[in-house]
Parts: C-alpha cells; structure tokens; sequence
C-alpha cells in the first residue's frame, strides 16, 4: 500500500500554464467548440514552423496521424513495413490495422533506437528476393533521435516510404533539424504524458502539401467538395476539435523551457547517481540535442546489487511512479510471428532499463527523494 501522507510523483505529468487557459477562454468566448477553428489552424502552423516542416494537419492523436502518413504512403494488404522494435505497441499497430505486416529491426546503443545497419541488411536482402518494403517507421525514442541520414539514404536509394514516429521527441533536435522533419511524413503527440500535450491529439507533418492536403480530406470523413455529403471515398474522424488545439498551442509556446527543465532532471539525476556502480544513462548521441523527455537509466543488477525491479517496486512503496523501459514489439504476444532482425540489444534494455519520474514540473525536493530511494536499493 502507498504512504497515504506521501503525494504521488507521476512518470511524466502534464505541466500547464495560463496562456493555455486564454487560448481556450477564447475558443468559449467566440463559441468554436465544435471540431476545427482559428486555435487548430494557428496549431498546425505554430507547430510545422517549429519543426521546420511545410505543412501539418492536427488530428485527434499520434495514432491517426500515423494511420494516415501510412495510408498515404500506399501501405495495405500484403505489404511489408519495417517498424522499430523497441517502442510502444502504437507505432505498429496500424500497419496490420491496414492489412500489411510488420517486421521489426533491433535497436543500437549509442541512441537505442533502430540500427541502420541492420536495416541496410535487411533492404538488400529484400531487394535481391525482388519485394521491397512498402515503409519504414523509424522511431525517435524518449526524447532521442534515431541516426535519419543513413535511413534518408538507403529509403531514396530502395524506394521505401520513411515515416517518422517522432511522438516522444519533440524538441530534440539531429544536426540541427526537428526529427519528422526529414521522412515523407512524420507524426507527433500530444498524449497527457508527452512533453507537451494537449490533453490528447496528434499532428501529420510533411513538406508534401497534396499528402497533408488529402490526409486533412480523410481526416474528415473524407466528405468532397459538395453542397451536399458526397464521398467518393471512406475517411475517419480524425481532426482535433478548437478547444484542444488551444491548449497545445499555449504549450507550445513553452516547449523549449520544458526540454530546459527536463534536461535539468536528467543532470540531476545523472549527480545523484551517476557514481553508483551498475547504473548507466541513455546515451546522448553525437548527432543531436536529447530533449530527455523521460531519463531512462538501465542497472547491471550484479554490480548494483539489486536489478531494475526492486528499484522499481521501491519507488512505487513511496508513492513514485517508475516504469520498465518498453518492451520490444518482438517479444509482445500481439506480434509474436513476426520477423524480427536481431533482439539481443532491445531485449537487454527492457530487460535492465527504467524510465524515471521526467516531468517540467518536477521540484528538487521531489528529485531527491527520487534519489535517495534509488540510492537506497544498492547493496
């Protein structure tokens, strides 16, 4: 049982400020409640220029917009998608929702996300068999870019759609640019537990205008340009309605002051714990900032004396949420006749990896006793 008198420390809650409540004070006052509004198109253009992408379409969630940058793309029945392992089950999900097949590429350490060179592997093997994939959906993992170049070059070289999952990585940056600034589509989120967040929702973005232009088309049940409802094909109801996109845009006025601070809990982190044998950081790769949206540390359990699991269960007896790192969409049951290309480095990092309380209003006295319990657990 909890510690009644010990208030909750959450993994990562949503941090929100008054220009968010005028966004949606005026969106009652003027009365555009319903779904679409000036707050949805300042939203779509606030955010594509922050990521340096052309054009952008808000959406009811991370999801849609990756079920649609799929759709877009031409993915359906009998294609295959080359997908990261490790991540959350949302970035695979609506590819066998299309009808298509998923074949999943292990991770490499100096970012823990996909390995280009397992996918240079897998891309000349299919090409010699004569069946490429239709997409790749590289994902930028807690805040931390996946290695996009080489991925830029072998998808123009094979042909392959590259859509970036960068739902966890607003803010980060790879050379100087946004990740799902660089694939053919690139998707963000604004669930509760994301950097920003919206209450919900999502946003598609692409420097292909017709490919954000048909995705807002669909996104609205597909209707035609009409008097009447005309549909010469089926959609979905995906568009964010007015009053959620006020909320995102008045968090993402402050986005680069979350990245600050969450940057700020992983270098406290890194001081409290840093010298304790067993324990190691996610990496910051050479290729970009991390915006360090969760701290994931994994824990040699020998060297430590205890493993990633009594970390986690001590935290949780006072009342502070910790959480596994993902498990690897290879080794969840859903997916389990799936191909896999590699496993040994993903499986590792599920296996000894721990997401720490990360949020932008997390106070010092808070990470302290954060620290002090995980202190604690080493023998």
């Amino acid at each position: 049982m909890n510690p009644p008198n010990k208030t909750r420390i959450y993994l990562s809650p949503p941090d929100i400020g008054e220009l968010e409540r005028r966004y949606v004070q005026e969106a009652f006052d003027t009365n555009w409640i319903a779904p679409l509004g000036p707050n949805v198109d300042g939203f779509e253009q606030e955010l594509a220029a922050y990521v340096g992408s052309g054009h952008a379409a808000a959406l009811v969630s991370g999801t849609a917009a990756l079920h649609l940058a799929l759709r877009l793309c031409g993915v359906g029945p009998g294609d295959e998608v080359v997908v990261s392992s490790l991540t959350f089950v949302a970035s695979a999900a609506p590819v066998v929702q299309l009808g298509a097949s998923c074949t999943f590429i292990d991770a490499e350490r100096d970012s823990w996300n996909l390995d280009p060179a397992l996918v240079a592997e897998l891309f000349e093997a299919r090409a010699r068999e004569g069946r490429l994939p239709r997409a790749l959906i590289v994902v930028h993992l807690y805040g931390q870019s996946a290695d996009i170049d080489p991925l830029v070059e072998l998808c123009d070289r094979y042909g392959v759609a590259l859509i970036e999952d960068a739902a966890e990585a607003l803010g980060a940056t790879y050379k100087g640019k946004s990740p799902g600034s660089f694939g053919r589509a690139g998707i963000f989120s604004f669930n509760g537990n994301k950097i920003i967040t919206s209450s919900g929702g999502g946003m598609l973005v692409s420097d292909d205008a017709e490919l954000i232009a048909h995705a807002r088309k669909l996104a609205t049940q597909a209707r035609d340009p009409a008097p009447h409802y005309e549909h010469t094909e089926l959609g979905y109801n995906y568009r964010m309605s007015n009053v959620v996109a006020g909320i995102g845009r008045g968090q993402l006025a402050t986005l680069d002051q979350k990245v600050a601070a969450r940057r700020a809990n992983f270098a406290h982190y890194v001081e409290g714990l840093g010298d304790l044998p067993g324990i190691a950081f996610q990496p910051e790769a050479a290729w970009g900032t991390h915006s360090r949206w969760l701290t994931c540390l994994t824990v040699d359990a020998e060297a430590f004396g205890n493993d990633r699991e009594a970390i986690r269960l001590a935290l949780e007896a006072e009342n502070i949420e910790a959480r596994p790192v993902w498990k690897p969409m290879h080794m969840q049951p859903v997916f389990q006749e799936a191909p896999m290309v590699g496993g040994a480095v993903s499986e590792d990092l599920f296996e000894r990896g721990l997401c720490l309380p990360s949020g932008s209003s997390l106070s010092q006295a808070d990470r302290e006793r954060i620290i002090a319990i995980v202190r604690g657990c080493a023998r």
